[in-house]
């Protein structure tokens, strides 16, 4: 048998050793006066989304959204922005959906002149933010108790099949607009695609889809992550539980708000970000580390990381694989999972990639485009890494620009 302390990402445990001591280091030197390198820590950090929108002088409103299947999604809404002087007047509507353990606060947790959110408010657009069930925001059902199993049984499939259409729904019926623009990045596509593929009633909804770092085919992506797919289903489980991966903890908000807050710990704790999206550190925002680490991850279920390591192993976009035929023929009403057939997407498509992406791989976006049945842009930025695409600090002039110039001529 395999050393589990070696499963399945030796670098990032080796780092969160690394961290731990740092923490003492800290608790050491606060004990015996040694002050130096304190680092002042961004009020953001220990925010709530609604508490940082308003502590930039936006406007917010907060809703729970709740699903067929019981699931309650907290969803933010900014309906203008500062210089946006036409305050009551129907606005186009813009939904951003963030990617995997992520959540809506990756829209704002940079500047307002440089976060994505809050740039589509001030342009007078109007603005919801997502958050996919299982997240730290989205965490509550109707029946089912978080500490339940039960809660945390589902995937890619759900959040497809119930959270956007109810989100998207909800959006629609409060505004009083029939179409809005979609922007989903990493996962955020992925669902996107599934969604907007199966479902013809939400596509018809849907204005664009700005696809930031798409993730479908994944023959070729590098990411860490991807070693979840050399274990055994029951062997992930024995690691993780049958429930919740990767939350958001206290220790990893003391990590984010005591250390990363540290100018001499920015390139360890810049580490935890470019390990999974690759690196690009002259992009990031260093003094903003601690913000970020404060928000994620925002966890999903260990079902959904078992779903990518389905897709990992098969480089085949499908539901999720019950594990026998019984229980997908329940599901699907067929003994193997049903294929996801993105080429039937006919929502018109703009995408941007990066060149040191290693998730959406260059390679791998390479053998998307072609299925992508109604795509009117593309733009791949060399440099860009997996993150870059909403916490890079020159997005709002190398991707937001063009976004925003995009749906003015759809207009």
């Amino acid at each position: 048998m395999k050393n589990t302390l070696n499963f399945p990402f030796p670098r990032q445990l080796q780092m969160w050793q690394i961290l731990a001591a740092a923490c003492w280091m800290l608790l050491l030197g606060s004990t015996y006066g040694c002050d130096e390198n304190r680092g002042n820590v961004n009020p953001e950090a220990n925010m709530n989304i609604s508490q940082i929108i308003s502590y930039w002088g936006y406007p917010y409103e907060k809703y729970d959204i709740v699903t067929k299947d019981g699931y309650i999604l907290g969803t933010y809404r900014i309906p203008y922005g500062r210089r946006c002087l036409e305050k009551t007047a129907p606005k186009p509507v813009v939904y951003l959906q963030h990617g995997l353990v992520a959540s809506a606060s990756d829209w704002i947790c940079n500047l307002p002149n440089s976060s994505l959110a809050f740039m589509l408010a001030d342009d007078c657009y109007d603005v919801w933010m997502g958050n996919s069930r299982g997240n730290t925001w989205s965490r509550k059902h109707v029946t089912l108790s978080p500490t339940s199993a039960e809660f945390w049984a589902f995937s890619l499939d759900e959040m497809a099949k119930y959270d956007l259409p109810a989100t998207v729904d909800f959006i629609i019926e409060k505004t009083g607009q029939e179409q809005l623009y979609y922007v989903g990045h990493s996962q955020g596509t992925t669902i996107a695609f599934i969604a907007f593929s199966t479902n013809p009633e939400l596509a018809k909804r849907i204005k664009i889809f700005f696809a930031l770092a798409p993730v479908v085919t994944v023959k070729y992506t590098q990411t860490p992550l991807k070693k979840i797919s050399k274990f055994s289903r029951e062997a992930i489980k024995a690691l993780f539980g049958d429930k919740m991966f990767h939350p958001h903890t206290p220790f990893k908000h003391f990590v984010a708000t005591k250390v990363c807050s540290k100018k001499i710990f920015h390139h360890l704790c810049s580490r935890f970000l470019f390990t999974h999206a690759g690196f690009d550190m002259k992009n990031l925002n260093m003094s903003r580390l601690d913000v970020y680490m404060s928000k994620t991850p925002a966890g999903t279920s260990v079902q959904t990381m078992l779903h990518w390591g389905q897709i990992f192993n098969s480089d085949r976009l499908q539901a999720f694989d019950w594990g026998n035929p019984y229980q997908n023929m329940e599901h699907f009403h067929q003994v193997t999972p049903p294929l996801y057939n993105i080429t039937k997407m006919e929502v018109p498509t703009a995408i941007w990639s990066g060149g040191q992406d290693i998730v959406a791989d260059p390679r791998d976006m390479e053998n998307l485009l072609p299925k992508v049945a109604n795509l009117f842009y593309y733009k791949m930025i060399p440099y860009y890494n997996h993150i870059d695409f909403y916490l890079g600090q020159d997005a709002c002039q190398e991707i937001y620009p063009d976004l925003v110039r995009l749906m003015k001529e759809c207009l």
